[in-house]
């Protein structure tokens, strides 16, 4: 009988890989010296404090507002993170979407109506095109006729 770590439904299952803890980079690429990121290190603490921040276009500020993000254009800040203007982009690139989803369901419906008024009238997309090549017919019949006189 094959031991319990060597089963196959043992190997088969899915558990999470545990991989070893990081281990701390060293200033002297490998020698003794201090690590780079140490607890006590305040500069690499200030590295890991700072936020990360942009500033907002014009456009930015339009889409933070029409997100609903922010009521006013002067309660935005100079400097706002990246993710709440992903956010909002994202928020916005779906109500575009749904907005145009919209307007293709009304332009269906317009385009429905107009073709059974076309229908009443006895017009149809086969009747236009054997009038208008009727109409070439014949001005290529006059361009003849008059190249001949």
């Amino acid at each position: 009988m094959l031991p319990a770590l060597l089963r196959p439904a043992r190997l088969l299952s899915c558990a999470p890989l545990r991989l070893p803890p990081p281990r701390a980079a060293t200033a002297g690429g490998g020698g003794g010296g201090e690590p780079a990121r140490s607890p006590g290190n305040p500069r690499a603490e200030q590295a890991h404090k700072v936020v990360a921040s942009c500033k907002p276009s014009k456009f930015d500020k339009k889409i933070l507002l029409w997100t609903g993000r922010f009521k006013t254009e002067e309660e935005i800040p100079p400097r706002i993170p990246p993710e709440m203007l992903d956010r909002a982009r994202n928020k916005a690139r779906v109500k575009a979407c749904y907005i145009m989803i919209g307007l293709s369901v009304v332009a269906c419906f317009a385009v429905i109506a107009s073709a059974k008024k076309a229908a009443a009238r006895h017009e149809s997309l086969t009747s236009w095109n054997l009038a208008k090549k009727a109409k070439w017919r014949q001005e290529a019949a006059l361009a003849a006729e008059s190249k001949t006189k």
